[in-house]
């Protein structure tokens, strides 16, 4: 008898995240408050981690996206080169230790505002056609 009202989908190169597209407008109106805080007191020590982990979360997904878009143009060109270093510093600044304080949630928000400006200036580069 099946008891289980879950399904699990092998999805390896991610393809069913690659068509729901991403909920932008929260993300950066969140980037942009937490940009926006000059003191060390304004919230409490969780509520730091809860923003921190919203915004880690996003941040790979949106790096996933950039990663998608990027495989899509020539090893060799420039907008592929940049995308893999803003992956790489993402990818660094992500393995970083979600900690409590302003700091460390405004380096978060600094990080999804910088993927989403590389994912901008890649989508306004065209794919390249595979020609078989």
């Amino acid at each position: 008898m099946h008891t289980s009202s879950h399904t699990v989908l092998y999805d390896p190169d991610g393809l069913i995240e690659a068509e729901l597209p991403l909920d932008r407008d929260p993300y950066e109106g969140l980037v942009k408050a937490v940009l926006a805080w000059t003191g060390e007191d304004t919230l409490a020590t969780r509520d730091y981690e809860q923003i921190g982990l919203q915004l880690t979360g996003h941040a790979r997904a949106v790096a996933a996206d950039v990663r998608r878009r990027a495989s899509q143009l020539p090893k060799d060109s420039g907008p592929r080169a940049l995308a893999d270093v803003v992956l790489r510093e993402a990818e660094g600044r992500l393995s970083a230790t979600l900690e409590g304080t302003v700091r460390c949630v405004q380096n978060r928000a600094r990080l999804v505002r910088a993927l989403y400006e590389r994912l901008d200036r890649l989508e306004a580069v065209p794919a390249i056609q595979d020609v078989r």
